[in-house]
């Protein structure tokens, strides 16, 4: 019996041990462009993925090709913790998008990313006006197969509040 545990007893510890990865990029899905439904980034250096549900979906991406020149709009939300009533969502807006490239997410009203927050984060609205840079690239945009892909990148700032950085950016998704 004693060797039994001494052999089990370090083998159970061995597999129960989880080793937390140091690299947030790590967390998030694979850059893809193959209709994956994925969505990730880093927020403030965090790994931020849709989670939650509140009768709605957690990620949605709607493209019209006629309206306003090629318009897209990406939603997704997550709960956190998990099971609380605590939201932040994510918006990425754009318009004159007909194919892939890089887009100014820099431009109220035509080229947005925004971020909200209900635990007592300042929120970055539509038209208000506060520091915002960054860079959508759409790296396929395949109407016929219904799939549109990218990375972004964009920070938001306005006075009182911290910025929001968010980097890593990458969805993948079917139409």
């Amino acid at each position: 019996m004693k060797h039994f545990l001494t052999l089990v007893l370090p083998l159970a510890l061995l597999l129960g041990c989880k080793k937390s990865d140091p690299d947030p990029v790590s967390q998030l899905p694979p850059a893809t462009q193959t209709g994956a439904n994925t969505f990730g980034c880093l927020v403030n250096g965090q790994p931020w993925l849709p989670g939650g549900n509140d009768g709605t979906s957690n990620y949605s991406i709607y493209y019209d090709p006629n309206y306003r020149k090629g318009t897209l709009n990406i939603g997704t939300y997550r709960y956190y913790p998990v099971g609380s009533t605590s939201r932040q969502d994510i918006i990425i807006f754009s318009d004159s998008l007909k194919s892939t490239g890089t887009y100014s997410l820099s431009i109220p009203n035509h080229q947005e990313g925004l971020f909200y927050g209900s635990k007592g984060e300042c929120e970055f609205h539509q038209n208000e006006v506060h520091y915002r840079r960054g860079t959508l690239t759409i790296t396929r945009l395949d109407k016929q197969a219904g799939i549109i892909s990218g990375t972004f990148a964009f920070t938001l700032y306005k006075p009182g509040c911290d910025s929001v950085r968010v980097t890593q950016g990458r969805f993948d998704k079917k139409l």
